[in-house]
């Protein structure tokens, strides 16, 4: 883009005024993160203003008009057929860049869209098979299905037109009557390289004279022998025609046809507001910045279009561009009371598709920690996280916008999907005013729908608030400390003490919340002397084999004291702002917290972190157990409090009682340090805190004792639950392929180049701008290795014990042997100490595994089905697909800046290779 052009110069003058707005905005609601306007010429304006780097060629390839804020802001929602030519004149160059446009189109279409691609000759040939004769949804999932089946694309025969068309114009009207796609916009996409005809009569049987379906042409090539019939066909049905000569000219002449969509929205005058599915943004160097300093930050767009309100020129209805601000997601949970919802509770908003704004189980990046996206995070629909409701209740009610309730049994994983907790979830659902999203929150049975309220005065919790060893909830809304720039430097916890000394009376504060907060630092506060005595008890703790105590408490409220220097902790990252796990952030409770609430009141939970290595075990163990009022199982949970140890310390003390038990009156006949027998000590999800063999620590006791964990399935000692992750990646079957394939091998598009006649080989390197195309598609080339992994369902089990079981043993029937065992629960708590014969090794039962299983797609009619699926979802409110006062004479046909350039260089060059 030429940043001298006039209208390009005249349109950052006039719109230089939009500078005082962005400020004035910003003072009023200084929440607002980025204001911004793009320009329907393409320039793109920003608050705050930032500097643009350029990549290493020198080049900022930003566009703002092929962003989904734009795109969606600027059309209604449309139903789309592309027609690709595919008779023999398309060979070579011709075919790279007829699939290098219908790449883009697919890159402008959204989830409110609907597509086919048809490829023509003598007859016509679906894309994809499967759906012959309809339209998809224009998701991510289904588009990038389509373009792997363009690299199967291939030129020959005759193109006959007048049968795609005819196909095409029925696809459109069979589907709009069964009120599935968007029932606003219709489009047909034309490609190719020539038309013999105008195919009049086609047009007058099924579109005039309302010409509700447009047709925009794509004229492949340098040849314009043909372009007057395409042209014709264009300006006769409201649509588009276009040159494109070469691959740089594609992108910009695809997005002619937005603007021509967007006409009638412009003539109705009307400033529709649209709001984006969440998306992680990577390309503008603020949202850069912010993932620095946070990861990857999820966000929404809310965004209306901008266009000219003179009479002379609305028949035209001319778009100059759109305006729109971010905002992060996390902000919206911001308004949502977490303490009010409980230990288990969560909220979560889906879109009108269905598709997931924000869920704890929503999991973008490929690996934590990591910032590489999925590909299909965008879309994630809510029955693919909660899927236990098989029939869309759930789903379908916030998809509709209705208010109500729902309930179902739950099964939800925790400890990096390694372990679950069975629960019954109560659903409230709504809509979101003014915006096309629902919101829900789940609150679990029991007593994650019980809440304790105390009192005490603000002097007495302000003094213990002030102790050093207390922190709150950095990511709970304590008070609102984005409203005046003077207090975004504050902590949550020195805004509350600012705001309870009276020294900032315009901070505003959740009343309830912190007088809640005051009585949980006045109640735990003993606890804090009661670990200074440990401390300075030596005898109690000589190894230092206890390291941490902590406690956390319903109102995101913490206290921490080590038992050992900062730089002696075994895990140094435990109750750090990076453990997201345990710590109280905006999603959940910390994980030992949750799991001490689902277990009997006084007993403890154990457990060891999972490391994601299989080299680095665990060398610490976690212990916790909840605090409540009254012994039962409604009561609230006010509290959890536990401590962190070494894995050495905790084994050696479980050695040391075995031994013991050998001299209790001869109670014990066998002995851990027998050779004949196993000792194990493991959880209730099955796995190993101690065993004879440290590298076992941390495995499943499946892995190791597979017949043992068999015979406990099947007397009920341990259940299994298959669980499912329709969010799991796995590893590529295939070699990635893509549309645009013959663009990713220099070598073979220069093969392709050779084909052509020596007449012709100086221009078309000169239009091929062959530096751009090398580094843009070496890179493309470089990141589809990267891709290893693929969206995939997988299905997995996850095992419990029942809590009934407090002692058993059994027999196992080998080939050879009799395999005998003895498992006892340890008195309040978790863990099960399991003795196992070992002189019968029994290797004829499998172990068993956690591994997932891919659920396979391989049978053609379940993938055909499975596209085929619709669910339910919700059109747009507004619509704008026709106007009869369109001027529809504005229909393209200009030559583009690059052929003139062409004709201007052909000669220099000739007179350099003369030489």
């Amino acid at each position: 883009m030429y940043n001298k052009d006039p209208a390009i110069v005249n349109g950052v003058y006039w719109s230089e005024s939009l500078n005082k707005v962005f400020v004035d905005n910003f003072d009023r609601d200084p929440s607002l993160i980025w204001q911004y306007f793009g320009s329907a010429k393409g320039f793109f304006r920003q608050y705050p203003g930032i500097k643009w780097e350029p990549d290493e060629n020198g080049v900022i390839a930003f566009d703002c008009r092929n962003r989904k804020w734009y795109i969606q802001a600027a059309t209604s929602p449309k139903d789309v057929v592309i027609l690709v030519d595919v008779s023999g004149s398309m060979k070579g160059l011709r075919m790279t860049i007829a699939k290098q446009t219908v790449s883009s189109i697919l890159d402008t279409l959204g989830d409110d869209d609907f597509f086919n691609i048809i490829a023509y000759n003598e007859e016509l040939h679906y894309v994809e098979p499967c759906l012959n004769g309809t339209l998809v949804q224009a998701d991510r999932t289904n588009k990038e299905h389509f373009r792997e089946h363009l690299d199967k694309l291939f030129a020959k025969g005759i193109g006959m037109l007048d049968i795609a068309l005819n196909e095409a114009f029925n696809i459109l009207s069979d589907f709009n009557h069964t009120g599935q796609g968007s029932i606003c916009s219709q489009a047909i996409m034309l490609i190719t390289d020539g038309a013999v005809d105008t195919y009049d009569t086609i047009f007058a049987k099924y579109n005039w004279p309302d010409r509700k379906v447009r047709i925009f042409t794509y004229l492949i090539g340098r040849e314009a022998a043909f372009a007057d019939n395409l042209k014709w066909m264009a300006c006769a049905n409201k649509g588009f025609f276009t040159q494109i000569s070469t691959l740089a000219d594609v992108q910009e002449n695809v997005m002619e046809y937005l603007h021509v969509l967007s006409r009638p929205k412009v003539i109705d005058q009307e400033h529709d507001v649209v709001w984006t599915e969440a998306y992680i943004d990577s390309t503008l160097p603020q949202a850069q910045k912010l993932a620095d300093d946070q990861g990857p930050v999820l966000m929404t767009t809310v965004a209306m279009p901008v266009f000219s309100k003179q009479n002379e020129t609305r028949s035209k209805g001319i778009l100059l561009g759109v305006v729109g601000t971010d905002v992060p997601v996390k902000e919206l949970l911001k308004t949502i009371p977490k303490y009010k919802l409980g230990i288990h509770g969560y909220a979560f908003a889906i879109t009108n598709n269905g598709y997931i704004l924000t869920h704890p189980e929503l999991r973008p990046l490929y690996e934590e920690g990591k910032k590489r996206r999925k590909p299909n995070y965008s879309s994630v629909d809510l029955s693919e996280v909660e899927w236990e409701d098989r029939d869309d209740v759930l789903r379908n009610a916030m998809v509709n916008r209705k208010t109500g309730k729902f309930s179902m049994e739950v099964k939800k994983t925790v400890d990096k999907g390694k372990r679950v907790l069975v629960m019954t979830n109560d659903y409230y659902y709504t809509d979101i005013k003014g915006t096309p999203f629902s919101l829900g929150v789940a609150l679990s049975r029991g007593h994650g729908k019980y809440f304790f309220r105390g009192n005490v005065t603000i002097e007495e919790g302000l003094h213990d608030l002030e102790h050093p060893d207390v922190s709150l909830a950095d990511e709970w809304s304590y008070c609102n400390t984005d409203l005046h720039p003077e207090h975004r430097h504050l902590s949550q916890l020195e805004a509350i003490k600012l705001y309870l000394k009276g020294k900032e009376p315009l901070l505003q504060c959740d009343k309830e919340l912190i007088q809640e907060v005051l009585f949980d630092a006045v109640v735990s506060a003993p606890i804090e002397a009661y670990w200074t005595s440990l401390a300075l008890n030596k005898s109690e703790n000589s190894d230092k084999g206890v390291e941490v105590a902590f406690l956390g408490t319903r109102t995101g409220l913490s206290r921490i004291n080590l038992f050992v220097g900062a730089e002696q902790l075994t895990n140094q990252d435990f109750l750090k702002a990076g453990d997201k796990e345990n710590i109280f952030n905006a999603d959940h409770f910390p994980l030992w917290y949750r799991r001490a609430a689902e277990q009997i009141p006084g007993s403890f939970v154990y457990s060891i972190p999972f490391s994601t290595g299989t080299v680095n075990k665990s060398n610490v163990v976690t212990a916790s157990t909840s605090i409540q009022l009254l012994d039962e199982r409604k009561s609230p949970v006010v509290a959890a409090v536990g401590i962190q140890m070494k894995l050495e310390f905790f084994q050696r003390k479980f050695w040391t009682a075995s031994r013991q038990c050998a001299s209790l009156d001869g109670k014990c006949s066998i002995s851990c340090d027998d050779e004949t027998v196993n000792c194990y000590l493991i959880d209730n999800n099955g796995f190993i805190l101690v065993s004879e063999d440290y590298t076992q620590t941390g495995d499943f006791f499946g892995e190791v004792e597979g017949a043992v964990m068999n015979k406990l399935l099947t007397m009920g000692s341990f259940k299994r639950i298959t669980l499912y992750d329709y969010q799991a990646m796995c590893r590529a079957n295939k070699e990635s392929s893509d549309g645009a394939h013959g663009l990713l091998d220099p070598y073979n598009a220069f093969l392709a180049a050779v084909k052509w006649i020596m007449t012709e080989l100086v221009l078309f390197l000169v239009e091929f701008n062959l530096c751009s195309w090398w580094h843009s598609d070496m890179t493309a080339k470089a990141q589809k290795l990267k891709q290893t992994l693929e969206p995939c369902d997988t299905e997995y089990p996850a095992f419990v014990s029942e809590r009934t079981i407090k002692e058993t043993s059994g027999n196992i029937a080998c080939e050879d042997c009799s395999k005998s065992f003895v498992i006892q629960q340890i008195p309040s708590s978790n863990l099960f100490m399991v003795v196992v014969d070992s002189s019968c090794l029994c290797e004829s039962v499998a172990p068993i595994t956690m591994a997932p299983i891919e659920i396979s797609q391989h049978n053609e009619s379940l993938k055909c089905e499975r596209l085929k699926a619709q669910k339910i979802r919700r059109r747009p409110e507004s619509c704008h697909g026709f106007h009869p006062e369109e001027n529809a004479r504005e229909c393209g046909g200009a030559p583009n800046l690059q052929a003139k350039m062409v004709l201007i260089l052909f000669p220099l060059l000739l007179m350099l290779f003369s030489r």
